[in-house]
């Protein structure tokens, strides 16, 4: 099973927009990595070779994430709402990734068994697969989500494949950056194209393993992004560590990587859940079929009403994207909210944000500008959002796109 081609939580992860809207072909560069710690001698294109066929079935480990992307304080984002996805658990919540540092344990036993655990200074929240059982649990909120997936994809031949999580899977997780090395390793390779240059820079020694250092440095000068450094193991080929530079900052905007790895197959008491006494479980059945993207109130919505997917503008690593926000984003009210509930996600907070940010208008209209060291984001007054991991003008200008 390849860890690089098949993850088994990408589906899981909706990418930082400065990983998760360009994507080509790569122009390699014929640089050699130097034989440092008794390493020989490798090309960029070897490596990324060696990454892209890497063989690893089980492996454990911790893992570090930081983040220092400017981003404005988000109750959603700081572990503000209810349930595990959102617990109060400050740094142990699954939806406050985006933002300081945060801890992993990971566990990985073949196709049908993965359990992350996002450990934090009040609590823990876990995600783990065990064959047809799938669950979200947090120890701070006392709560656990349990879901039932389907028994067509535990078939012989599903077992001994390399696929990733079932179709079936549960969509509504945590909007958060990637949160392993092999995650972010695949996001920012499928950023290599014509505007890439691709290098090595010798090697480098992560979780006591030495690693080739990969580098992608982007040829687009009005991109925020400086560079992307990839440590890859050196004997098993597999990401230990993806750094992402900003042109704003000395240090990485973003990292993530091992502080220790296992590759022995872990102990299978790892990825057998019992909830604690005292825990309130929900249990619901995984959708058989993806959801189509939300119709407007009224039983017979004209086409116009349905929700637009987002336009791209622009290309390589300036791309921007610009979508329509729900309608209650902006207004700190849930849909569920208008029929009598108090629950609010994070979109719905999103109204109370705004007002710290500064006003710019143009063409295009008025709105609020947020800019941070990798990605900045137009907010207009109408309800629409341009995103990308580029300055203000960028933005601007897709904006007054027709």
């Amino acid at each position: 099973m390849s860890i690089f081609t098949d993850r088994p939580w990408t589906r899981w992860v909706v990418p930082v927009a400065a990983f998760g809207v360009i994507g080509a072909t790569a122009a390699v560069a014929s640089q050699q990595a130097n034989a440092d710690a008794g390493l020989p001698h490798r090309t960029a294109a070897q490596l990324l070779a060696d990454v892209q066929s890497a063989d690893v079935t089980s492996l454990s480990g911790t893992v570090v994430q930081t983040a220092d992307l400017g981003l404005p304080s988000l109750p959603g984002l700081d572990g503000g709402g209810p349930g595990p996805m959102s617990g109060s658990g400050g740094s142990s919540s699954l939806t406050s990734l985006l933002s300081g540092s945060h801890t992993w344990r990971v566990w990985l036993d073949g196709s049908t068994r993965q359990r992350l655990a996002l450990v934090g200074s009040s609590g823990e929240s876990d995600v783990i697969r065990n064959g047809q059982d799938l669950w979200l649990w947090s120890s701070t909120d006392k709560s656990a989500v349990h879901y039932k997936l389907p028994a067509v994809h535990l078939s012989p031949q599903a077992r001994g494949s390399s696929s990733s999580l079932p179709s079936g899977a549960p969509s509504g997780l945590p909007t958060t950056a990637p949160r392993t090395p092999d995650e972010a390793a695949s996001q920012a390779l499928a950023l290599m194209g014509k505007d890439t240059t691709v290098t090595t820079s010798g090697t480098a020694t992560v979780a006591g393993r030495s690693a080739y250092e990969l580098v992608l440095t982007p040829k687009d000068k009005a991109t925020r992004v400086a560079s992307i450094r990839i440590a890859i193991d050196g004997e098993r080929h597999v990401p230990l560590r993806v750094q992402v530079y900003s042109t704003k900052l000395a240090n990485p905007a973003f990292e993530v990587g091992f502080t220790s790895i296992d590759f022995a197959k872990p102990d299978s008491r790892q990825f057998a859940f019992t909830p604690p006494p005292g825990t309130k479980v929900t249990n619901k059945s995984a959708p058989t079929a993806p959801v189509g993207p939300p119709k407007a109130s009224g039983s017979n919505p004209a086409p116009s009403e349905t929700s637009s997917p987002p336009k791209v503008s622009g290309s390589g690593w300036s791309t921007v994207m610009v979508a329509t926000l729900p309608p209650d984003a902006l207004s700190g009210q849930s849909q569920s909210g208008r029929s009598g509930t108090s629950q609010q996600g994070s979109l719905g907070q999103l109204g109370s944000v705004l007002g710290s940010l500064p006003s710019v208008s143009g063409s295009w209209g008025r709105g609020h500008l947020f800019e941070g060291t990798l990605v900045s984001a137009v907010i207009t007054d109408n309800g629409r959002i341009a995103v990308g991991a580029v300055g203000p003008t960028q933005l601007y200008a897709a904006l007054a796109a027709k």
